[in-house]
C-alpha cells in the first residue's frame, strides 16, 4: 500500500464524561452535544477521546492517542493551512 500524510480541519473536544445521549467536554469553555444513538453504535466513544466533526458535518470519534498524535490546535482566526492549500 502507498502511504499518506492527512491535512484536515476539523473541530473537536476530548471528552470528560459521558452522561446519558451527552459527550461533555473537557473544556468548559466548549459545548456538549448528543449526537444520536447511531453515533454511539457505531463509534463506541469513551471519556478520554475526542469528539471530532468534519467539515462536511460527518461526526466521528477518536481515541486521544490517535488525535493528539495526527492533529495540532489551530488558534480561532489562524488560516495558515488554508492558505497552504491544506484545508
Amino acid at each position: 500500500m502507498q502511504k499518506y500524510k492527512c491535512f484536515k480541519d476539523v473541530h473537536a473536544f476530548k471528552i470528560k464524561e459521558i452522561s446519558g445521549a451527552a459527550l461533555l467536554p473537557a473544556r468548559e469553555e466548549d459545548r456538549g452535544v448528543c449526537p444520536g444513538r447511531a453515533y454511539f453504535a457505531k463509534h463506541d466513544p469513551q471519556p478520554g477521546g475526542y469528539f471530532v466533526q468534519y467539515a462536511d458535518g460527518y461526526k466521528s470519534y477518536s481515541p486521544a492517542k490517535a488525535f493528539e498524535g495526527g492533529y495540532i490546535h489551530v488558534p480561532e482566526g489562524d488560516t495558515s493551512t488554508s492558505e497552504l492549500g491544506l484545508a
